[in-house]
């Protein structure tokens, strides 16, 4: 499955990560082409950003190149208190990257390709269409 996500281009991957939060019950924009200063996902109960959490989120799908610590940096720097974080890589994170995102004020989740692959798995059930079509999965019953 993993291979499946790594197949879909930049867009795709935004849309995908953007489904999987609206089936976890959240509201998404998604940044249209072009400068995102650094946001590619806004996610929020309400959509608007009036409810909290506030979900900013950074995808980055550049399988075999690892995020670091400069990239975690420029994210979170126009962040405030209150505002919550994902940073999705499909390439993973270096070990500094790591360190940074645990020291930082403001709550950062680093999400590599296995995670991303768990989180699609756990609600894919909820997923609109547009999500199941960019990965498509079946259902098997295997008996206990």
């Amino acid at each position: 499955m993993e291979d499946r996500i790594s197949a879909l281009n930049w867009e795709e991957m935004q849309d995908l990560v953007a489904e999987i939060l609206r089936a976890m019950g959240y509201r998404t924009r998604t940044s249209p082409r072009g400068a995102d200063r650094g946001i590619d996902i806004f996610a929020s109960p309400d959509g608007l950003g009036l409810e909290e959490p506030r979900i900013f989120v950074e995808v980055k799908h550049r399988r075999g190149t690892q995020m670091g610590s400069q990239d975690i940096r420029s994210f979170l720097g126009g962040r405030q208190q209150g505002d919550r974080c994902l940073y999705v890589s499909t390439g993973g994170f270096t070990k500094d990257a790591k360190y940074e995102a645990e020291r930082s004020a403001i709550p950062i989740t680093l999400i590599t390709l296995p995670q991303l692959r768990e989180l699609l798995v756990e609600h894919y059930d909820k997923m609109g269409p547009t999500g199941t079509a960019l990965v498509p999965l079946e259902r098997i019953y295997w008996p206990a």
